[in-house]
């Protein structure tokens, strides 16, 4: 008798994300990693892009895993308030949605436009939408004006990826309840560090300061460095109104105009903010540390500080260049400056891979409108924080990864990168072969090696850009997991989140695990890995936010010069075209296939990362410098076109 393949018998019915690609096919994504489920389009049942729903699954192939089936239920709307199009008729009007997602429109009554006239971009609130309705009923509750489209767009892209726009009620009088003075008897219970001088380094705009250094003298060539993180678990109970938004948001998102919190203003701005001349809870890592970077000892624990200046990274910068010889505590962020360049090459000689990093930002005017491009390079200063971070980073996940509660492994987040996936790996190392640079791929360290002498090869050469662009998409994606498999990127054998509890709820989740080892009062949190995968999700959600916002304010940007000519730098390559960046702005277009045509007929070499002309021979490679004409700059979609200039022969 033959093996069945396929059974339509089965009726499991299981919970997930439905996601609805552009051709309109829905896969529901489960949250235990079972596999995804098929959903066509006309089984979505009312359900929507990123909804919470039940899916019952109706045909399974039990050889490839695959799963069909059809939406039965759903759980949660992902949002109810969307941006887009009125399309007003005498007798009915509806709402078309701005998203590359399919969606019906809904229907809106003509008591219910909000005084809105036909084509006009509005916000729409889904209001109803039962079995029997043809279409989801709606409302317009907003109109939006010309001069708003760009705080709408924000706050639509906010929406879709999950983000709720304000605080339910009941956590603001959660959050507003909490007391704004330090407990004595808490502080009795704290290591004091108030008379230890302590001071906080962050950008010049930020207003929630997370972390604190102190540092003072005990010996000869032995110094006693603090790293101390605001206690927000001190604040943020379980089980709580406050803890459960933290833990649906699961980090704050920084778009170019605006954050979206994680906690409310209360908490992040005030009482956990690391604020000069204030008393502050906090936990603390504590390192007896020489100049050679040995850490002697390390001390976990909760605290009481009081910061006694705040820095700027350019402040601090211009201590370390010998440009502010006067500042009052210039020796000591000269010492630390030492101690974290020589942990930087500790961790580089060990196998961490030192991929340059470039922060684009957008200079705003008063009505949030772009009008300048500003580019922040990764300097000492930066490098200061970041490695006291990663030190205090890695002592926290190495000492409860070595504690044990009934001889099992204690749920923890811990934060994870896997080394790079092979099929990504043997095209970028043929391609770098081309530019002389050789891999040793006989383990993950020696390709850590190679990587490195690639790029320091590479710096300041022609090739450097599309070398680091190519090897950044050969990495993992790095996240969180009770599974510890280390950090490939950082070299780090164990790794964690614990100091940003007020932008991210990881770090919450590890200062909770921390704290009950402290007490000896350990927390065994069944659904830790659970809680991992969704605060997973919602870095990727945050991330895609980040960068629609910043791809929406490069659009904004270069609208006002259509017409212009660049210069700039291929950065991706496909069949339909090439992306370029301009060197100017690094603001980045498309250069369609068609817009070619004339000139001659392209085809697409991949193990080039290249269009090559059939003719001409004539070849668009990653990495090349061209120039470009701004032909369109939609803000709908967030999609700028580019034309290449045919250079001039001299």
């Amino acid at each position: 008798m033959k093996n069945k393949k396929n059974s339509n018998a089965t009726t499991a019915t299981l919970k997930g994300t439905l996601e609805i690609t552009r051709s309109g096919i829905g896969y529901v994504v489960i949250a235990n990693g079972t596999g995804d489920v098929i959903v066509r389009p006309n089984d979505f049942n009312r359900a929507l892009n990123g909804d919470t729903v039940r899916v019952k699954v109706t045909k399974e192939n039990l050889r490839t895993n695959r799963k069909e089936g059809i939406i039965i239920d759903i759980v949660e709307r992902k949002q109810i308030d969307f941006i887009g199009h009125i399309q007003i008729n005498p007798k009915h009007a509806f709402f078309v949605a701005d998203t590359n997602k399919s969606m019906p429109d809904f229907y809106i009554p003509l008591d219910k436009i909000n005084g809105a006239i036909d084509k006009q971009k509005v916000v729409a609130r889904l209001t109803r939408w039962e079995k029997d309705d043809k279409k989801p009923i709606g409302e317009i509750i907003e109109v939006i004006k010309a001069e708003d489209e760009s705080n709408f767009a924000m706050k639509e892209i906010l929406t879709e990826n999950g983000f709720p726009l304000s605080f339910p009620d009941e956590v603001m009088t959660e959050a507003n309840a909490l007391p704004e003075t330090l407990d004595e008897i808490e502080i009795a219970n704290r290591i004091d560090f108030r008379e230890t001088l302590t001071f906080t380094i962050d950008p010049t705009d930020a207003k929630d300061f997370d972390d604190a250094i102190s540092i003072k003298k005990i010996k000869n060539d032995l110094y006693e460095i603090g790293v101390h993180i605001a206690d927000v678990s001190h604040y943020v109970l379980p089980n709580t109104k406050l803890d459960e938004e933290a833990y649906k948001r699961a980090t704050s998102v920084y778009l170019p105009d605006r954050v979206n919190p994680m906690l409310p203003e209360k908490i992040s701005n005030e009482l956990c903010s690391l604020r000069p001349h204030e008393d502050k809870f906090t936990f603390s890592a504590i390192f007896e540390i020489n100049t050679k970077a040995e850490v002697k000892k390390t001390t976990l624990c909760k605290t009481v500080i009081h910061s006694n200046h705040r820095y700027s990274y350019e402040d601090v910068q211009e201590i370390i260049e010998g440009r502010d010889e006067s500042n009052e505590y210039k020796e000591e962020v000269l010492l630390l400056n030492k101690i974290s360049q020589t942990l930087r090459k500790q961790r580089f000689s060990k196998g961490a891979i030192n991929f340059s990093s470039k922060e684009v930002r957008f200079q705003l005017d008063e009505t949030g409108k772009p009008i300048a491009v500003i580019i922040k390079e990764s300097k000492e200063a930066h490098q200061l924080i970041e490695e006291l971070m990663l030190l205090a980073n890695k002592a926290v996940a190495h000492f409860v990864a070595n504690k044990k509660f009934k001889n099992a492994d204690i749920p923890f987040p811990y934060r994870v990168h896997d080394t790079p996936d092979e099929t990504k790996l043997a095209p970028f190392i043929a391609f770098a072969k081309k530019y002389g640079h050789k891999f040793d791929t006989s383990s993950p360290e020696k390709v850590a090696t190679s990587f490195n002498q690639l790029l320091d090869d590479a710096r300041g050469k022609p090739e450097q850009q599309v070398l680091e662009t190519l090897g950044i998409r050969t990495m993992a994606k790095a996240t969180y997991t009770t599974s510890n498999i280390g950090h490939y990127g950082l070299a780090f054998e164990y790794y964690a989140h614990f100091t940003s509890p007020i932008r991210r709820y990881p770090d919450v989740l590890v200062h909770r695990v921390l704290q009950s080892i402290l007490q000896d009062k350990i927390i065994i949190d069944d659904k830790m890995e659970e809680k991992c995968v969704h605060c997973s999700l919602m870095e990727r959600a945050a991330m895609d936010s980040e960068r629609a916002g910043n791809k929406y304010k490069q659009v904004e940007f270069m609208r006002d010069k259509l017409g212009q000519t660049f210069e700039g730098v291929i950065s991706g390559v496909a069949a339909f075209g090439f992306w370029v960046e301009t060197l100017e702005h690094k603001c980045e277009g498309l250069v369609s296939i068609t817009t070619l045509s004339d000139y001659d007929d392209f085809r697409l070499v991949e193990t080039d990362y290249s269009l090559v002309g059939k003719r001409s021979g004539r070849k668009f490679k990653m990495g090349d410098k061209i120039n470009i004409l701004v032909v369109a700059a939609n803000l709908d979609k967030r999609q700028l076109d580019y034309e290449w200039v045919l250079e001039k022969s001299k």
